[in-house]
Order: C-alpha cells, then sequence, then structure tokens
C-alpha cells in the first residue's frame, strides 16, 4: 500500500494512523479494542488530530462496547500471544534451546527455555519481565537525559522501580523513579511520564506553574493524562 504508520492520542485512547497515497477521503475503525484512521498521505497533522477530536464519543463508545463483549482473557505466556513495547505490539516466540535474555528480531519477542522443559507460565512471564525491566532502564535514562537539557534541570539520581500505584516520583533531594512497566505504553506517554518527574524538580506541588512548565516540553499533557487514567491498569506483562 506504500504506507506510512504513527500513533497519536486521543482523550484516554492512542490511534494508529495509516498514511497513504491510495485514497482521498479518511476513514476510521474501532476493530478489537484498536483504533486505526486511514488518511491521505499529505494530510496535515492538525487535521488528524481535528478528525480524531470530532470522532472521540463514536471512538470511546466502540471501544466500551468491545471491552464489554470481549472481557479480559488472562496471559497463557504461549506463542502468538501479543505483547506491547512502547506502544506496539509484537508476538511472543517461545523456542527450546539453553536459557538466555529474551530477544526483540523481526517483530517478535523470542523466549527460549531449555530442552524438555514444560516452558512454565511463570518462568516465561519472569524472563519477559526482565527484558522489560532492562528495555526500561535504557529507555527511561536515555529520555531523562534528553529532558533534563530540555528542562536545565539535574536530577540527583534516576532509578527503575515496580511500583504498584504510581507511574513515578520525586524526591525533595532530586531522586526520580519511575515505574518500569511505562515502557509498555506508546512512546509519547513514556515521554509524558519522564517529563511529569522532571519538572517536579522546577515546581514540586502541581501547581499552575507545574503544568505551564511541563506543557511548554509536552504541550497534550492532557491527553496524555487522561490515556493513562483510561488505559493504566491494562499495563501489565
Amino acid at each position: 500500500m506504500n504506507a506510512i504508520e504513527e500513533v497519536v492520542l486521543g482523550k484516554g485512547f492512542s490511534a494508529k494512523v495509516i498514511r497513504t497515497n491510495r485514497i482521498k477521503t479518511a476513514t476510521v475503525k474501532v476493530v478489537e479494542g484498536e483504533v486505526s484512521v486511514v488518511v491521505p498521505k499529505m494530510l496535515s497533522c492538525a487535521s488528524v488530530q481535528t478528525l480524531i477530536g470530532k470522532k472521540t464519543g463514536w471512538i470511546n463508545e466502540k471501544l466500551l462496547l468491545q471491552k464489554r463483549q470481549l472481557p479480559n482473557k488472562p496471559k497463557e505466556y504461549v506463542s502468538g500471544e501479543c505483547f506491547q513495547y512502547l506502544g506496539k505490539n509484537y508476538r511472543l516466540k517461545v523456542l527450546k534451546g539453553p536459557e538466555q535474555p529474551v530477544k526483540l528480531i523481526g517483530g517478535k519477542l523470542l523466549v527460549q527455555v531449555p530442552e524438555g522443559s514444560k516452558s512454565s507460565p511463570n518462568a516465561i512471564r519472569g524472563a519477559l519481565e526482565r527484558w522489560y525491566i532492562s528495555r526500561a532502564w535504557v529507555k527511561l535514562d536515555e529520555k531523562a537525559r534528553r529532558y533534563s537539557k530540555l528542562l536545565r534541570v539535574s536530577p540527583n539520581s534516576v532509578d527503575v522501580k515496580g511500583f504498584k500505584a504510581q507511574w513515578g516520583s520525586c524526591t525533595l533531594r532530586g531522586d526520580i523513579r519511575y515505574n518500569w512497566k511505562i515502557v509498555i505504553a506508546p512512546n509519547r506517554i513514556v515521554d509524558y511520564v519522564v517529563a511529569h518527574e522532571l519538572c517536579h524538580l522546577l515546581h514540586h506541588d502541581h501547581g499552575p506553574q507545574f503544568w505551564k512548565a511541563l506543557g511548554r516540553e509536552i504541550p497534550d499533557y492532557k491527553e496524555c493524562r487522561d490515556w493513562l487514567k483510561v488505559n493504566g491498569r491494562h499495563l501489565a506483562v
């Protein structure tokens, strides 16, 4: 189709935007809980956001209806299941062989378990969690360095933890902690969480000055915040 894909945020959902020169009008679809928008290749980003804004009510109705019809199915940790990283879907592939770290190759998450193993779901889940945590260290450190420069702040330390009910924290000493599960979310949401905690080095409360500082780096922070409120509980391995 010679298409270009990107992800944009709506109010409480993310949408995959597919740009193609094969069509002249835009279409919005909600299938199995995923929102896709197919638009002409040259349509401006502002026009795409306007379209999604106008369809927000309809999209959320469809998403709610589909969630009711398709109850959450517990993960079985078998080949073919989908897992997300930075908002993109990757298929799990369980292989037999000497145990080694999980790898992301060719759009698949490869987990290798020893020959003769019963492929314990707990063991596979543990291997996946270790991979996500290792990626979180790299990705969150990278983003923290970038936004620290933009905000002109210097955190005392940056760490990755397994919080149960929060996505990050910032102490009065400037020690920042991020929840590793945030790297399951779309890239823009990760940016929001990283910048959010770093802004607390400027303003430790959530007053107007804090949101103003955050808005300069993350103009769509309200959409990001709404997305996390709706989807945060689903960010799990």
